[in-house]
């Protein structure tokens, strides 16, 4: 249960209804609402011993309400406590209210706090479910806090971030720490407000998992426990062949690198065969840096049908330095029943046409597989990119549901969403990541497995994972030769 309450993400809306379906279910909802504060108490007097003065930020809902209950908590283990309220207490409602009742530590007015050098802020005030910009006075407090270089406990997730989209709203807090219950939620990994939680701590407050499970809605983190189970394994009869046939379109003789960068990751995530299909000006460029991957001529679009002849070269990967175009754009629509990886200059390729690539790749099972940032995404996708009211997720299963695709919406918040609605959020890339060739590298391995049958969403998804633990291990100041290199399967 550990693994799925760290996997799973909940927009607020789903956790809404997780609490509801709870309290109809015979759960006492103030018991919930202790254990909530009580965790927050204790990871404040865990964190922070040595603090002065504990200010617990109190807002006019339930988020206020687990505020009230970490002040009582933190008062009854004999630590100094402050409490500062926005709006009207009296006007709280239900637990929130109770939680009120309970906690005999005098309140004032957020406005007026004044933070100092010793305080510690538990910031009790919006949490996930906030959907507007934050009032001025809260801003006015945030960016206070943030002056005095005030250390902040969020609860739930850090007023003024959006947890639905992970965007700030007006203004947010910056917290060290973040206690949030039962599960993560979108706002928790999404950019920016992943860089505004700090460590997140995920707290089961005892709802049941049943309960939790039913309002998921298929996103979650992007762990190995969600593609391990279909990634090859090899056996005492394995072969070459057997292990599969990647392509990868080699660019022309100036623009060979990120081809090969490509074709190399194929091999090293496990491909039997890796062949670069070079124009005839790039082969002897390309023949002086391969050793293991082949070469095979490949000019146009005839000598592209004879290649596909053999049916065992079933997974290509087209883009990396090949250059924009109608080349590009012919090569992927002859490849409409092969297994495609669309990277780069191929997905800029179709930006004046893009339902002719989808609609070649629509029926039978989802063989494409498109890997754009965030500028490549909009070229493709102009009316998906500029909707306000859709988060990073939203948008990277809109444009697979339209593509009939695996969208791979790359970042430092990478989104893998398929067709079908599944949608993987990535957070093992660290920031050196952002890095000429790395991309090349990513395509590469997707390509790669791919190749060897996995399918096209699990294939993505492990593909971004094995990627981000491969900069890992290539470690800060890495090059995309260095990326390559430390590429390597799952352990």
């Amino acid at each position: 249960m550990e693994n799925e309450r760290y996997r799973s993400l909940l927009t607020p809306a789903a956790m809404a209804a997780v609490d509801a379906a709870a309290a109809a279910s015979g759960i006492n909802s103030f018991g919930l609402m202790e254990m909530a504060g009580c965790a927050v108490a204790a990871a404040a007097l865990k964190l922070h011993p040595g603090a002065l003065r504990f200010v617990v930020l109190c807002g006019p809902g339930n988020n206020g309400g687990d505020g009230y209950v970490a002040a009582r908590a933190l008062q009854e283990a004999g630590a100094s406590v402050a409490l500062y309220y926005l709006g009207d207490p009296e006007r709280l409602k239900g637990d929130a209210a109770t939680a009120r009742t309970l906690c005999h530590v005098t309140g004032s007015p957020l406005a007026n706090y004044e933070p100092a050098s010793g305080d510690l802020v538990i910031d009790a005030i919006f949490g996930a479910g906030l959907a507007r910009d934050v009032p001025q006075e809260v801003a006015h407090i945030i960016a206070a806090v943030e002056s005095a270089g005030v250390p902040v406990i969020a609860v739930d997730l850090p007023s003024g971030l959006d947890g639905r989209t992970g965007r700030v709203l007006g203004a947010a807090f910056r917290a060290s720490h973040t206690v949030t219950f039962m599960t993560r939620k979108p706002g928790h990994l999404l950019l920016p407000g992943r860089q505004l939680c700090g460590e997140v701590e995920v707290y089961d407050i005892g709802i049941p998992w049943r309960i939790v499970s039913q309002h998921a809605d298929g996103v979650s983190v992007n762990t190995p426990s969600a593609w391990v189970s279909v990634l090859p394994s090899l056996s005492a009869d394995a072969h070459k062949f057997r292990r599969g046939h990647l392509t990868v379109f080699s660019g022309p003789a100036t623009a060979t690198g990120a081809a090969r960068l490509s074709a190399e990751a194929g091999l090293k995530s496990g491909a039997g065969l890796v062949t670069l299909a070079s124009p005839v000006e790039a082969l002897a460029v390309n023949a002086a840096h391969s050793t293991a991957v082949m070469l095979k001529p490949v000019e146009d679009d005839a000598a592209l049908a004879e290649y596909l002849a053999d049916e065992r070269r079933t997974a290509f990967v087209l883009g990396p330095g090949f250059g924009v175009g109608v080349k590009a754009r012919s090569f992927a629509l002859t490849l409409w029943n092969r297994r495609l990886v669309l990277d780069a200059d191929g997905i800029t390729s179709f930006r004046e046409e893009p339902q002719a690539l989808f609609g070649a790749f629509e029926s039978g099972e989802t063989r494409l597989v498109l890997t754009p940032h965030e500028g490549e995404f909009g070229r493709l996708f102009p009316d998906i990119v500029v909707d306000a009211d859709l988060s990073k997720i939203d948008m990277a299963i809109a444009a697979a549901k339209r593509a009939k695709a695996v969208i791979v919406y790359k970042g430092a918040d990478t989104v893998i969403a398929g067709p079908d609605g599944r949608a993987l959020v990535n957070e093992n890339a660290p920031p050196w990541l952002a890095t000429a060739g790395s991309g090349d590298v990513l395509a590469g391995i997707i390509g790669g497995l791919m190749a060897q049958g996995v399918q096209a969403f699990e294939a993505a998804a492990a593909g971004v994972w094995l990627h981000g633990e491969a900069a890992g291990r290539a470690g800060q100041g890495m090059t995309a030769e260095d990326l390559l290199a430390a590429v390597q399967p799952l352990q």
